[in-house]
């Protein structure tokens, strides 16, 4: 089905594109969003959302004060919890992400961490009786919630956090306190003004011992005047890049007491004489960093999608320049380098969104084991898979919108394009929940264990290189051939890697050998997590059933493919592995690939299913009618409520009257 989006009254130029498609949009949205089901209750949450108006703006975010925009999120949070029914609260990565998504847009709200991280620990790191106080409480909303880890002095290095939980068992208590500025808690949503309770992460104390960082659920705030406690100093940190919607903010304690239950005990326990109890595995505390991380790359991949959609739907109704004379301006999607600028980002999208649904059911089969046992053996090479996967995708999509946002020309630098509202969204991702530097670390460092004792490693690291590619011509490679050069590639830049490591570490400590083969050990994460991407990538168009589908999905595969090993020719040369009319056959693929999906580039994105509400964009507007709807855009900015504004005769016509009278 090919016209199901093509409404009497489109831009022309959009409508001609959709009725190129080679292929049945339906069929393809059912295969990102995994089954027509999905996207069914897609199109229900959308109407239902769309029928009550205090799930909706009155007028555009950009247009508010940031007190205006804290006000109107506090609003539609609690609006859109009160109307949660209309969504399956159990599918929190799909219907739940989604319906927020509608309702808040690409803005954080004062509630967010109370329903994602607070409650995960809730619901995690409680035992059976602090789950029977804590979770009513917090379903019900009778508390709002925050997750307090990261400090002013301290955000990644989880063990260097500086606030500090000390146990008296005289009165069974602890003793929480900040004692110098960098252990204020920094940058926790909706802690400066929503939240009156946080989970905080703070160094245990007991019997005169540090046993390490810890969770303890905390109260901030009065329940009945919201008046912070005494010992309590907080607030808002201030206007940021983006998300100014959320109050982040600031925490720092002075002897302040709470009762030893408030520590979260099901896994490490203190006993009201204070003799310490520490948990079976080490790894536990992985699960809520992995909740998080793979709500990210799921929400990461939808951003970069989104973009895609805005620059190639703006791209397919804007014509400028001529490329044969006498024949009238072109769309300038018609550009091979805006077709470069462009599709790369869409087949990378589809590359984050097949490997986000992969970390959710390995996250989901991981909860599902550990319910039934104490069996945590996923949860390992699951935390290794989230955090590179965390540092690729987000960098990725940061770096993709921008690129869209540059295809859009001087209307992308507005905020009717959404393309700026995005990016300030996608690139807090790169920083938050794990810097990424620090995320390609840790894989590495996993990498070079697995390298020391191979016959348990990674299984491709298992095999030997081969001496030679067997690339030949980029129409007829296979998929397999691809990826073995692809495995090459990372194979050997983690074994160049390890050797370097190893051999530092005759003359330095560990983390010195670390610090002085960083550069090498994150190429080698990476290369191994976008491995990764591309052999997931290819495994999931394998199984589409239908033709049409699969062929522009290849297509789309083999673009990625191609755009990702072009930036590696010098790992390619590496051993006369490939020669230079491999390498230069490669490149050819990937003008071969732009303009074999340039006929469906708008069909494909509109098979993303984002409705104009998703987009947020004029530019990305589904009727391609753009430009008349820019001028409404404009028109409903505040500057507009005057035709004069106060500041013409406070500064400027004084001015110009003694400019004249010098004449």
């Amino acid at each position: 089905m090919k016209g199901h989006l093509i409404k009497t009254g489109d831009n022309p130029d959009i409508t001609k594109e959709r009725r190129s498609a080679t292929f049945c949009i339906n069929k393809m949205a059912n295969f990102i969003h995994e089954g027509h089901e999905n996207v069914k209750r897609r199109e229900e949450i959308l109407k239902y959302v769309e029928e009550h108006p205090e799930l909706c703006d009155k007028i555009p975010v950009e247009f508010m004060t940031r007190e205006e925009r804290v006000e109107r999120n506090a609003q539609k949070a609690v609006a859109m919890t009160d109307h949660a029914d209309c969504i399956d609260g159990s599918d929190f990565f799909g219907e739940g992400m989604y319906y927020q998504t509608l309702v808040m847009g690409r803005d954080f709200h004062g509630m967010l961490l109370h329903y994602s991280m607070f409650l995960q620990c809730i619901q995690s790191q409680c035992t059976e009786e602090q789950l029977d106080k804590w979770l009513p409480l917090t379903i019900l909303r009778g508390i709002i919630g925050t997750y307090a880890q990261t400090e002013l002095g301290h955000g990644t290095n989880l063990k260097k956090l500086e606030t500090t939980a000390t146990y008296d068992p005289v009165k069974e208590e602890f003793i929480l306190n900040s004692p110098t500025i960098t252990a204020a808690k920094w940058w926790p949503g909706g802690l400066g003004k929503t939240c009156n309770y946080a989970i905080v992460m703070a160094q245990l104390y007991t019997n005169g011992k540090n046993r390490g960082p810890h969770p303890f659920i905390v109260q901030l705030r009065d329940l009945n005047n919201h008046m912070p406690l005494p010992g309590i100093i907080i607030g808002d940190i201030g206007p940021k890049l983006g998300v100014n919607g959320a109050d982040n903010g600031f925490l720092l304690f002075k002897n302040y007491r709470i009762p030893r239950e408030n520590m979260l005990m099901k896994h490490s326990k203190v006993l009201p004489n204070g003799e310490y109890i520490a948990p079976k595995h080490s790894k536990l505390g992985y699960g809520a960093m992995v909740f998080t991380r793979s709500i990210m790359i799921r929400d990461q991949a939808f951003m970069l999608s989104a973009a895609t959609v805005i620059a190639t739907r703006y791209s397919a109704i804007r014509r400028q320049g001529e490329i044969i004379d006498s024949k009238g301006e072109v769309q300038i999607i018609d550009y091979q380098t805006q077709q470069y600028r462009i599709f790369p980002q869409i087949s990378r999208a589809f590359a984050f969104l097949l490997a986000a649904s992969e970390i959710r059911d390995m996250y989901l089969n991981y909860m599902e084991k550990s319910q039934i046992s104490s069996d945590i053996s996923l949860l390992g090479d699951l935390h290794a898979l989230s955090c590179g996967l965390k540092a690729i995708v987000s960098f990725e999509t940061a770096q993709g919108i921008e690129q869209c946002r540059l295809a859009c020309g001087g209307h992308g630098y507005s905020e009717a394009s959404g393309l700026p509202q995005l990016y300030t969204f996608a690139v807090g991702g790169c920083t938050y929940e794990g810097e990424n530097i620090v995320m390609l670390l840790q894989v590495a460092k996993i990498l070079m264990k697995l390298v020391k004792n191979i016959k348990n490693g990674t299984e491709y690291l298992k095999r030997d290189s081969e001496k030679t590619s067997n690339f030949k011509d980029y129409k007829t490679a296979s998929g397999e051939d691809i990826i073995k050069d692809f495995e090459n590639i990372a194979r050997n830049q983690i074994f160049l890697c390890y050797e370097k490591f190893n051999n530092t570490l005759k003359e330095f400590t560990y983390e010195e050998a670390v610090n002085r083969t960083g550069i090498e050990m994150c190429k080698a994460t990476r290369l191994h997590v976008k491995l990764y991407l591309i052999k997931n990538f290819y495994t999931k168009l394998t199984i589409i059933e239908d033709y049409d589908v699969r062929k522009v999905v290849m297509s789309l595969w083999k673009l990625y493919a191609f755009d990702m090993l072009s930036h590696l020719s010098g790992a390619l040369k590496y051993n006369n592995y490939m020669n230079d009319k491999q390498i230069k056959n490669i490149k050819e693929g990937i003008y071969y690939y732009l303009n074999e999906i340039r006929p469906n580039a708008v069909g494909i994105v509109d098979s993303f299913n984002m409705s104009d509400r998703e987009l947020h964009s004029v530019l990305g507007r589904r009727d391609g009618n753009v430009y008349e709807n820019l001028l409404e855009w404009a028109k409903q900015s505040q500057l507009n409520r005057n035709e004069v504004l106060p500041t013409f005769k406070k500064y400027f016509e004084g001015m110009m009257k003694d400019g004249r009278s010098k004449l």
